[in-house]
């Protein structure tokens, strides 16, 4: 009888001690749950990063053969990233090298760039960050411009403070963001601007572009631009 007695002892010991393992793991379970919610909670601002050309559309080519379609969508991932683990929703033109056009257009640029104006308008955004690079006929050009639609306050703001941290954390000679003539910048009333990252037509610069730490120190200072103009400049790390 005292050995049945302390069986059942026993057995009851290993089911409170089951019973609080489940409950660990539940209540870890909770917990971790809340902290990842938290890390990618939705900060109520949403972002259209369009990756400027793609498909038979290959934009600029660099003197060492940098093709500018293939080093955009590489920056706007990047940045893309950097946004989404910051709370932002992003949605991107294109994620792939495919372009946005109809097979069947007769204008294909133009196929393209109404589906571009597509996907803004579908998403409604905060602002729109197109992405781009240079090019010219002298190889001494070099450095990052932002660009805005001509007479929007809004963009003005984004593009100047934008470039502002250009300059400070990447080498760009311009002190303020310019009035830029492009599609992308006025085929819609949102917030909208456009950075040429850089020269790809410099050698120095287009080595400088295709490395992964300057582009994640570009980045960076994109980003730090955005908090600014978002008013969360006490979150950038």
């Amino acid at each position: 009888m005292k050995g049945l007695d302390g069986l059942k002892k026993l057995l009851s010991a290993n089911k409170c001690l089951i019973a609080i393992f489940f409950i660990m793991i539940i209540v870890s379970f909770y917990f971790s749950g809340i902290v990842a919610y938290s890390v990618s909670n939705y900060n109520g601002i949403t972002i259209v990063i369009d990756a400027g050309h793609g498909g038979r559309d290959g934009g600029s080519v660099g003197v060492n053969g940098t093709i500018e379609k293939e080093i955009n969508l590489k920056y706007a991932l990047t940045l893309k990233e950097k946004l989404v683990d910051s709370g932002y929703r992003v949605e991107l033109t294109r994620r792939t090298d495919d372009g946005l056009y109809s097979e069947t257009a007769l204008n294909k640029k133009m196929s393209d760039m109404r589906a571009r104006f597509n996907i803004i308008q579908k998403t409604n955004p905060n602002l729109v960050i197109s992405i781009h690079m240079n090019s010219f006929n002298s190889p001494t050009a070099r450095g990052a411009i932002t660009y805005y639609r001509n007479g929007d306050e809004a963009s003005k703001r984004c593009a100047d403070l934008v470039q502002a941290s250009l300059n400070t954390y990447c080498e760009a000679p311009s002190a303020q963001g310019k009035v830029g003539d492009y599609y992308i910048l006025n085929c819609s009333y949102y917030t909208s601007i456009l950075i040429e990252c850089g020269f790809i037509s410099n050698p120095e610069e287009e080595r400088l572009l295709n490395t992964d730490s300057y582009r994640e120190k570009f980045i960076d200072a994109v980003y730090s631009g955005i908090l600014l103009y978002f008013g969360n400049s006490n979150n950038y790390v």
